[in-house]
């Protein structure tokens, strides 16, 4: 009968990135089959899915603090404006404005005013 005997399982197709992994780092054949090694791909892409979601995460957060701000801005400035509409309304009114156009030495006419009609001939 034969023997049986352990062959080591090499990938010949091997190229790109990981065949320049090896060759720099020299990894010896049983370490090369540890599961880190032989998954390295797998393990990139899922640390670079990783990055991706936390700087989504980060820009996310982001955007709803410049939101929260502008909201805030938003309100102050409604209540800005209707602070000075009704200020605005108030020294408009008739008898604001007389006493104001006092302080020149101008009155408010007692009579009423005239109309001027148009006449076509």
């Amino acid at each position: 009968m034969t023997e049986n005997t352990y062959k080591s399982s090499q990938r010949k197709g091997q190229s790109g990135v990981f065949r320049l992994v090896n060759r720099f780092l020299r990894i010896d054949s049983p370490l090369n089959e540890v599961i880190h090694v032989y998954f390295l791909p797998q393990i990139l892409f899922l640390s670079f899915l990783c990055l991706l979601y936390i700087g989504n995460r980060h820009y996310a957060e982001r955007k709803i603090r410049a939101i929260n701000r502008l909201e805030n801005e938003v309100e102050d400035l409604r209540a800005d404006y209707t602070t000075l509409k009704a200020d605005f309304m108030y020294e408009s009114k008739r008898s604001e404005v007389a006493k104001r156009v006092a302080v020149l030495g101008l009155k408010e006419s007692k009579e009423s005013p005239i109309l001027v009609k148009k006449v076509e001939y």
